[in-house]
This record gives C-alpha cells, sequence and structure tokens, in this order.
C-alpha cells in the first residue's frame, strides 16, 4: 500500500510567500544602470502567466520543455512556469553549441524549446518559442498550481558521466524541500538576507543557493546582469547591500586580485562548485573579516556537507554531513570506513535530496548504489570530530573553474581535429587551487588549429587552454590509458617548459 502524500508543487513552494510578500523585491539583477527589480507579486505573476500560456499551446502533461535561456529574469519564470502548470523543464547551459545541445536534446526529446536570440539551438523538429512570445504570456491570467505526489518527476538537468555523454538527472519536485537542510546547514539564509549569487541561472548552484533558497525564506536575490566582468562584482556587491555572496572559488579569487571595497552589510560568502582552498578561505577572512563556508554536493544531489556560520568547518575541511543527511564513507566492497581512512562518500538513498535517476540510462544509475547507498564519486577521509576533508575524484571527471568535465567528451571532440592521431585530456594547477584543462597531442597540428577546433565544437569551459605535444601518450601493457601518469606529465611541462 502506498503511503499517503501531501499535494505538492515545486514551483508553488518556492514562491510560498508571493501573496504576503507582494511587494518586496524577489530578483534584482544588477548592472552598472542600477538594478532591474522584481517583486515576489511580479515574479509569481509572471510565473502563473507562462504556465497558462503553456497550457494553451497544448502541451501533455509532463511534457519536457528545453531552456535556451540567459541570465535574465526569463529563465526563472519559464523554469517555475513550466513546474507550475505540470511540465518538465530542462535547463541548459548557454555556453554550449548547436552540435552539444543537438546531443542533449535527441536524448531526452523536448515537446518545446524555449529561447533567447543568440543562444545556439538545436537540431530538433520540436516547436520554438522565442523571448518576446515568452514574455507575452507573463501577462496572462494565472495558471493553477498542479498539485501532486512529490515523488513525481519536477525537472531535468545534465551533468557529464564517466564515459564521456552527458546524463540527464530526473529530479523529483520534493528536491526543493530537501534543500531546507542547507539554509542553516550552509546558507545561514534568512528573510532580512540580500543574496548576490555570481554565476548563470542554468547552473544548478545558482538556480537552487542563488534563486530557489532565497525565494522559499523569502529574501531577495541578487545576480549581476549577463557580461558583468567579474572585477565589478564586489563594486555591485557594496553598492546593492549584498549581505551574502556565492559563486565558485574561482570567482572570489579572482575578486581578491583587486582592492576590495567595504562590504559592510556582507556577513559571510558560500563556495561551492571545486575545493576550497585554505589559503583561499584564509585571503578572504583577512579581506574582508567575514568567512567562507563551503559546501560539497553534486547535481544529483545538491549540497550535503558544508560548513556554517554555526558551525564552520576546521581548516583543511568542506564541513560537516547536514542534520537531517544520512551519509557514509565505505570502501570497495561497500563497508563502512572509520575515521582517518579515506573511501568513497555515499548518500542514503532515502535522502529526499537524491534524484530519481539517470534518465534512460538504468545501467548508470545502477551502477551508482551499493545497497541503501548512492555513491558519489568523491573521496573523502572523516575526522575524528565528525568533519569530511575532501580527496579528489574516485572517477575519471575533471573540475576545472568549478566546471564538471568528462575528460573523455572532450577528446573524442579533439581526435576529429586534423594532425591529431591521439590525444587525452587532464587538469594543470597553474597557481595554487587554480586548475585549467590541458590536452596532450600526438601528430602534426598547431595551436593555433587547435584552439580553432576546440572554439568551434566545444563550450568555452570544455576548451582546453594548455596543450602538449607527446611523441606518444602514456598507455600500459594493455594500451589503456593511464590517467595519473598524463597528469604528471602534462603538469611537469607547464611547472617546467624548459
Amino acid at each position: 500500500m502506498k503511503t499517503p502524500f501531501q499535494p505538492f508543487n515545486l514551483a508553488a513552494h518556492a514562491l510560498r510567500h508571493a501573496a504576503a510578500l507582494k511587494d518586496k523585491p524577489a530578483l534584482e539583477i544588477l548592472s552598472d544602470a542600477g538594478a532591474e527589480i522584481w517583486s515576489y507579486g511580479q515574479i509569481e505573476a509572471g510565473v502563473r502567466g507562462i504556465g497558462t500560456g503553456l497550457c494553451a499551446l497544448g502541451l501533455q502533461p509532463g511534457a519536457r520543455i528545453l531552456l535556451r535561456l540567459g541570465n535574465s529574469a526569463a529563465f526563472p519564470l519559464a523554469y517555475l512556469g513550466a513546474i507550475a502548470a505540470g511540465f518538465v523543464p530542462v535547463p541548459t547551459s548557454a555556453a554550449l553549441t548547436a552540435a552539444e545541445v543537438t546531443r542533449l536534446a535527441d536524448g531526452i526529446g523536448p515537446a518545446l524549446i524555449l529561447a533567447e536570440a543568440g543562444i545556439a539551438l538545436p537540431e530538433s523538429p520540436a516547436p520554438l518559442l522565442m523571448g518576446q512570445e515568452l514574455t507575452a504570456m507573463q501577462a496572462l491570467p494565472p495558471c493553477d498550481y498542479v498539485l501532486g505526489d512529490p515523488e513525481r518527476l519536477a525537472y531535468i538537468v545534465f551533468t557529464s558521466g564517466t564515459s564521456g555523454r552527458a546524463l540527464a538527472v530526473a529530479h523529483a519536485h520534493r528536491a526543493l524541500l530537501a534543500r531546507a537542510m542547507m539554509h542553516q546547514g550552509w546558507e545561514g539564509l534568512t528573510l532580512e538576507d540580500r543574496l548576490m549569487h555570481m554565476g548563470a541561472m542554468n547552473w544548478t548552484f545558482t538556480l537552487g543557493t542563488g534563486l530557489l533558497d532565497p525565494w522559499v525564506k523569502g529574501a531577495t536575490a541578487l545576480v549581476p546582469a549577463p557580461g558583468t566582468p567579474v572585477a565589478e562584482f564586489a563594486r555591485l556587491a557594496a553598492r546593492h547591500g549584498a549581505t551574502i555572496l556565492a559563486g565558485a572559488p574561482g570567482v572570489f579569487r579572482q575578486m581578491l586580485r583587486a582592492p576590495l571595497p567595504p562590504l559592510p552589510a556582507l556577513r559571510h560568502g558560500l563556495a561551492a562548485g571545486e575545493a576550497l582552498a585554505p589559503a583561499l578561505r584564509e585571503g578572504w577572512q583577512a579581506a574582508t573579516g567575514t568567512d567562507l563556508h563551503e559546501a560539497l554536493g553534486m547535481t544529483e544531489c545538491s549540497t550535503f556537507i558544508s560548513g556554517s556560520p554555526a558551525r564552520p568547518a576546521p581548516k583543511g575541511c568542506a564541513g560537516f554531513a547536514q542534520a537531517g543527511r544520512r551519509v557514509a564513507v565505505l570502501d570497495a566492497a561497500g563497508n563502512p570506513m572509520p575515521p582517518g581512512e579515506s573511501g568513497v562518500l555515499a548518500v542514503h538513498r532515502g535522502d529526499p535530496g537524491l534524484m530519481l535517476g539517470y534518465l534512460g540510462a538504468p545501467d548508470e544509475t545502477a551502477a551508482r548504489m551499493r545497497g541503501d547507498w548512492f555513491l558519489t564519486g568523491d573521496l573523502v577521509e572523516e575526522t575524528a570530530e565528525g568533519a569530511l576533508r575532501h580527496l579528489g575524484r574516485a572517477d575519471d571527471i575533471l573540475n576545472p573553474g568549478g566546471f564538471r568535465v568528462a575528460p573523455q567528451e572532450v577528446e573524442k571532440v579533439m581526435a576529429n581535429c586534423p594532425g591529431v592521431s591521439d590525444c587525452a585530456v587532464s587538469e594543470v594547477e597553474v597557481s595554487p587551487g587554480t586548475r585549467v584543462l590541458a590536452c596532450a597531442y600526438v601528430g602534426a597540428a598547431t595551436e593555433l588549429a587547435l584552439n580553432d577546433h576546440a572554439a568551434r565544437h566545444l563550450a568555452r569551459y570544455k576548451q582546453p587552454r594548455i596543450w602538449l605535444r607527446l611523441d606518444h601518450l602514456p598507455r600500459n601493457a594493455n594500451q589503456k590509458l593511464n590517467r595519473r601518469a598524463l597528469r604528471a606529465a602534462l603538469q611537469e611541462a607547464h611547472d617546467d617548459p624548459s
């Protein structure tokens, strides 16, 4: 017998304060010219108007809608509008090329594509709805929120798999409820906060921490306008009274390269997407008098390990399991490891934030399970105090600049470059805590040709920044690529270019 459920809709929960806070700023898009301000009342009206417009198109319940939208208010309005009306939005990075997004579209079979001008579109038979039409929908009468089982599919996002192909991660409506565990377990978020996230809205980190979490709490979300240089972030934060800053560690690192203006309203910063170097945290503390709190998570389960204002992480550690989370450190056989011993971090399958599974990939989903535990692929070590120290990835996924990149995906593209007979991709640390993609290759291709090929076929964050020509790649007796030796060779070449 199925357990009774309370009817639920993710969009309705995200905007639960809209009626009471209808005149309060919910979203401010910041630029030199000032701020484009959306009140809670305007956000909800736009969301439910879009829901009405989508229903009028005759889409079937649960239809998948591919989002090709940039860092504008249209992104969260379309995302929540689709969910409000019972459809399934599929956010994608605006940086993807036409070829890349075509592969993603082929895997999900969208019934509709919502797009803004200037963003690459897939080759797809799905009808296309452009920005002006989406804007017009916002003025339509409000749709009803479609309520139902919190376990049902709400949205789909993409991540990279070790096979080199993007995996579609299916999330339930309940995923938003799980985020309540990080409001105090990481963010320290309150009704009065003005949280400024310094990433693209389609990134799950920005979408969750930068938009949905502030709205669930009744706070204000701040987002820099598209094209704003990182050097301007601190000035915008000071001018608009940001109380919390959130972004990848690399963003905070770049902000520290220039003198920071006074940030009198700032309470703390939130870092995720890649490991936070202790030196960067210390540098931020010295420059601002505030702390940086790291979180460890993944597309499949958001963040679940973190430091917080109430319980800062010890130096060199990512933090603690958030209250309400069940995590374990397991060996290769799935046995728990004692403190001081490294193993793979695992999350219990009952975690409300855990994905429903990889869409259309049951084998990949099953491969991540060990009994009741979902294997994250992160190598960690628990301290005697219960803090977790991140030791790297158990698989081959790279993480330059906070973006998860499967080296096999880049290798498949670069192998088709004229003049390349073999190639492999890894990371190089160019300065403490800063890593970039690097490609070793065999062949006569010039660096100019390699850069041109990468620019035409890969999103910028997937393009190698360093190239190394070798006579042959490091392989074992079975001709399997030795990725550890590859990374060492690339690092050595960078450190000693002679």
